[in-house]
């Protein structure tokens, strides 16, 4: 699987999205995929093969990084600058490397499928995440 390269410092909100925050539960990076631990409540890298089902499903994008107990702002929905070269009316998926964004053609076996959002130029991602609950 490939995942697009974020640039962290690239990573901008646009004033259309809906934000949410809280507090890391361990290393997070601005750009990757994450969740809310039901457990801790604190916010994860998402992961689309975890072993762990809450896992599987990214509820938004980190906007900035964080160490394990500090401050993260997520990006629930709207339109998110990535800090990536994205593809114009791509796909974008949860991958299977924790916290990680790839493109529909990336999806392996195994792998429960979570739509993050459809890239609105080569640098806007429209977010908008489904999860339907099934592997391939």
């Amino acid at each position: 699987m490939v995942d697009i390269t974020i640039t962290a410092t690239s990573v901008v909100a646009a004033s259309n999205v809906t934000r949410d925050s809280g507090t890391a539960g361990e290393a997070i990076t601005a750009g990757q995929a994450v969740y809310r631990s039901s457990t801790t409540n604190k916010w994860m890298l998402a992961d689309s093969n975890s072993a762990t089902a809450e896992a599987r499903k990214a509820t938004g994008i980190a906007l900035n990084g964080a160490a394990l107990n500090q401050p993260v702002t997520v990006a629930k929905n709207g339109d998110i600058t990535l800090g990536a070269v994205l593809t114009a009316g791509t796909a974008y998926y949860l991958s299977d490397t924790p916290g990680g964004i790839c493109p529909v053609a990336d999806i392996g076996a195994g792998e429960y499928v979570c739509l993050l959002g459809l890239a609105k130029s080569t640098s806007v991602l429209a977010l908008g995440i489904q999860f339907p609950g099934v592997s391939l």
